[in-house]
């Protein structure tokens, strides 16, 4: 079997909820050694509400990883995980920058204990500037971002995003950082270095050229729903049965086919269709068409119609859909995984696929401090007596 890309890595996740650790989750996938730091006798939040225990969430987002406890409160805790950290290739942490330094462990004082290591710092509004000493959460970074003003119909208040998706967007980033900082290090004897992500700044990134259109054109970035302004047709249609199907036929290619489908061919050829901007003009009118003739089809049937005739669409996927969707399981998204408490547990795969060194899931979110024997006996060289003695002072 063909070793993991990330097989001799070791990563120190001092982290909770949830762009950070889930960067240690996407490291561990391809073959980090990843050990998880938790609170002695609580762990993580994603373990959910009871203390030490272990959700399906846990079990998912925690894979491949083990478990320390250390209360990183105290100063033996903080002593002791200082010592920990020139034993790691990398750090992600995601306190806040006054923690951080009441801690011992801001950026300053982890480079000059570890020059060699990649310190990982997803901060809400990053290391620097006039917020950094701010708490965040996704909801506040896709605020700050801009993200949730842009979501949601014009005549309605914006929403956030259903999922954590500023979360999960900055653990790409970050993942992407600590591979890009490692290969500096590995191939150009770079040393280690601090990778600072804010955590809105991964909503940002996406917003497109709204910024470069506001500065040349004044113009503001408005929620318009389910279309997009400057594609038409791009939008969602109610079916027969009730379903939502998403289409996308903006351009003048697509929209020709669309018309010859609907039984209207005359469409792609006259005045107010048969342009990108005569269709933006006229949308209106355009999608009172559209949503009138979809409106005779069930989900499947017109998603199906619209796809063999080479029209990008798909039903709205709810995750029941998606649990039974022969695509995701025949490629692979999704896997099934064993777990102890849950039995077979269906989780995204790791990602992106790699042909040659595609990641893998080894084990399952562990037990709170399973595996504290391993990692204090192994890298500090503590003894039996030594650990239990901080587990009976509550540090461990």
């Amino acid at each position: 079997m063909t070793a993991l890309p990330l097989a001799g890595i070791r990563v120190l996740d001092l982290s909770t909820v949830l762009a950070a650790p889930v960067t240690a989750t996407f490291l561990g996938d391809f073959g980090a050694e990843v050990v998880k730091v938790e609170e002695p006798g609580r762990g993580d939040f994603t373990r959910g509400a009871t203390p030490g225990a272990r959700s399906a969430y846990w079990a998912q987002e925690a894979r491949n990883k083990k478990s320390v406890t250390l209360d990183l409160r105290t100063e033996q805790g903080q002593r002791i995980v200082r010592d920990l950290v020139p034993n790691f290739d990398v750090v992600v942490t995601n306190y806040r920058p006054p923690t951080l330094r009441s801690w011992g462990i801001d950026p300053d004082r982890l480079s000059e204990l570890a020059p060699d290591t990649v310190l990982v710092y997803v901060t809400g509004y990053g290391l620097t500037g006039p917020y950094s000493d701010r708490g965040s959460f996704d909801r506040i970074a896709s605020a700050f971002a801009g993200l949730t003003y842009v979501t949601g119909d014009d005549d309605r208040d914006p929403v956030r995003s259903g999922y954590s998706t500023i979360d999960y967007m900055a653990a790409y980033l970050g993942a992407f950082a600590v591979v890009t900082a490692l290969y500096h290090r590995d191939t150009a004897n770079g040393g280690g270095q601090v990778v600072d992500l804010a955590l809105y700044e991964a909503g940002f990134r996406a917003s497109e050229d709204a910024l470069a259109a506001y500065a040349t054109t004044g113009r503001v970035r408005e929620r318009a729903g389910n279309r997009n302004p400057q594609i038409v047709p791009a939008s969602d249609f109610t079916t027969a049965d009730g379903r939502r199907v998403s289409v996308h036929a903006g351009t003048d290619a697509l929209f020709r086919r669309l018309s010859r489908l609907m039984g209207r061919p005359e469409l792609a050829d006259s005045e107010e269709y048969a342009t990108r901007a005569a269709r933006a003009r006229h949308a209106d009118a355009l999608y009172a068409l559209i949503g009138e003739w979809a409106a005779t089809y069930t989900a499947d049937d017109l998603s199906k119609l619209l796809n063999e005739s080479d029209i990008p669409s798909s039903p709205l996927m709810s995750i029941a859909d998606i649990a039974v969707d022969p695509h995701y399981r025949e490629r692979g998204t999704l896997v099934q995984v064993h777990d102890t408490e849950f039995g077979d547990l269906p989780m995204p795969a790791p990602l992106p696929r790699l042909s040659k060194t595609p990641g893998s899931v080894r084990s399952t979110g562990p037990a709170l401090g399973e595996h504290n024997a391993e990692v204090y006996s192994g890298l500090l060289g503590l003894s039996e007596d030594q650990i239990a003695a901080l587990a009976a002072d509550g540090v461990i």
